[in-house]
């Protein structure tokens, strides 16, 4: 049976949320997501453009709803995005490794989002043979994936 961490992959369209003018843009999630065949937009308000692809400043403007988000920027900003989910009705977020603070954990689970953190989305979405996938047989042999 998969995971929870698992299921999250299963949507078609992704929000990827980052912040290129503090932290590089989680290319390999995006481009991942792109790889698997998803719908992925790219939100980032620091940037127009990301991987050649319009860039959002936010969850309200979004071109099409999304079914998930994925959050990958400096830790301070990951409440706000927690509570733009909320507000867009985005209930399946993934808080990238090492930005979940305390304060959006318990934001999301007061929204009634359903949030996954500690993990590093790349090795979910990656495929072939790199340090993602050495990670991620690593995480599955200790039963944690």
């Amino acid at each position: 049976m998969a995971s929870t961490y698992e299921d999250f992959w299963n949507h078609d369209t992704f929000a990827v949320v980052g912040h290129s003018a503090k932290k590089n843009f989680p290319l390999l999630t995006y481009r991942g997501l792109k790889d698997l065949g998803k719908t992925v937009i790219p939100v980032d308000s620091s940037t127009p453009e990301i991987d050649g692809d319009h860039a959002y400043s936010d969850l309200a403007h979004l071109p099409q709803s999304a079914d998930a988000i994925v959050i990958e920027v400096p830790r301070e900003e990951t409440r706000e995005w927690i509570a733009q989910a909320a507000d867009a009705g985005i209930h399946d977020v993934w808080i990238h490794m090492g930005t979940e603070t305390p304060e959006a954990l318990e934001l999301a689970e007061d929204e009634g989002l359903d949030a996954r953190s500690g993990h590093c989305a790349v090795m979910y979405v990656s495929q072939g043979f790199s340090y993602h996938s050495l990670h991620k047989w690593a995480v599955k042999l200790a039963r944690k994936y």
